[in-house]
């Protein structure tokens, strides 16, 4: 089935307003959907222990990925349903052949009122500076890269693997270099592992236009060991960062942002922190997560995904594919971190971050 051809932009007369989008689909708890992460790949060339720890299993086969031009065709759908930023995830989704030619697909796209949407992908770094050029000219708007240590012995211990902190770090100037900046760097904090990696991390992007988030280890998928004696709340990431470097909170609609925005006092920039679990943000959450074989999930705590794959095909129209996706949202009730926030029992096992991209 060929693909659905990109929503067409709609001309503005000049000094006329743009047109206004219509609104987004509304689950059940009034949440708007606005956001798509699509998960390219479940491969990964490193295997951190928070996502995929040595000796994990259950990948799929690439056989039953979807296709760029099927992953196109459901973005395209979305963004006239109410989605208006795509993330490509993995897995390491650079590790998915020709990832360029997925993102030329979906840097076609638009909105209902003509308007692109934003395009952006998450990485670990490591093929980046061979990358950042290509994904740039292919239309990618910007990268979140993930960087747990500066530390070298550390770093190669959290990842089990044999890139250093240099190997991130040239593919982040290397992507701020063909234009995808700011570049947002995320750091996992684990108590006892890498914590003390906190200060020394916000000294090295101090000042250097890139953002730094620090997030709390979250109890993602059943494989990862996770014990809440080991997360570091982000009160006490700004207390030690700002007892060297005083910080101010940016003011944020929490409505579809995960992260809490802090500035340097002294203009050096800015750091957020993503708090899942001392700080639910389950009311604001308006995204959902695309798996490699088309599953659609309404949670990182999901268990069960809705098959799209089937379907599309099976050979349904778009407004028959759009009438699934609607159904989907609209029953939507999931609110995981503010249940394990009440002690809450968990209800059942949980899909793998590094099959749904985080």
């Amino acid at each position: 089935m060929n693909p659905a051809p990109a929503l067409a932009a709609v001309p503005v007369a000049s000094g006329t307003a743009a047109p206004a989008e219509p609104l987004g689909l509304v689950d059940s708890f009034g949440r708007r959907i606005d956001y798509l992460r699509v998960s390219v790949t479940d491969r990964c060339d490193l295997r951190c222990g928070y996502c995929m720890p040595k000796g994990f299993k259950g990948f799929e086969e690439p056989s039953n990925w979807l296709r760029h031009d099927e992953m196109a065709r459901l973005a395209g759908l979305f963004a006239g349903l109410g989605v208006r930023r795509l993330r490509l995830t993995g897995g390491e989704p650079l590790l998915r052949k020709h990832v360029e030619n997925l993102v030329g697909l979906l840097s076609g796209l638009r909105t209902p009122a003509g308007r692109p949407l934003e395009l952006t992908l998450t990485t670990n770094g490591s093929l980046l500076e061979r990358k950042a050029a290509v994904l740039k000219q292919a239309g990618l708007n910007r990268v979140t890269v993930s960087l747990d240590a500066l530390d070298a012995s550390m770093f190669q211990d959290m990842s089990d693997s044999g890139f250093t902190p240099d190997d991130v770090l040239r593919g982040i100037d290397a992507a701020a270099a063909a234009g995808l900046a700011p570049v947002k760097v995320n750091m996992v904090v684990r108590r006892g592992l890498n914590d003390a990696q906190i200060l020394p991390m916000a000294e090295r992007f101090r000042g250097s236009g890139h953002i730094l988030r620090f997030i709390e280890y979250m109890d993602v998928g059943n494989t990862n060991g996770w014990n809440l004696t080991e997360v570091v709340p982000s009160e006490e990431v700004l207390a030690r960062i700002g007892a060297a470097h005083p910080l101010e909170p940016i003011s944020t609609d929490g409505m579809g942002r995960v992260a809490e925005r802090w500035r340097y006092r002294d203009g050096g920039g800015e750091i957020g922190v993503i708090s899942s679990v001392t700080h639910a943000f389950c009311g604001g959450c308006t995204r959902a997560r695309l798996s490699p074989e088309g599953k659609l999930f309404l949670c990182l705590f999901g268990h069960e995904g809705h098959d799209l794959r089937a379907p599309l095909r099976d050979g349904a129209s778009d407004d028959e594919l759009a009438a699934i996706l609607t159904g989907i949202w609209v029953a939507r009730g999931d609110n995981y971190s503010e249940q394990r926030g009440r002690n809450m029992a968990d209800p059942a096992r949980k899909v793998e971050m590094s099959y749904i991209g985080g």
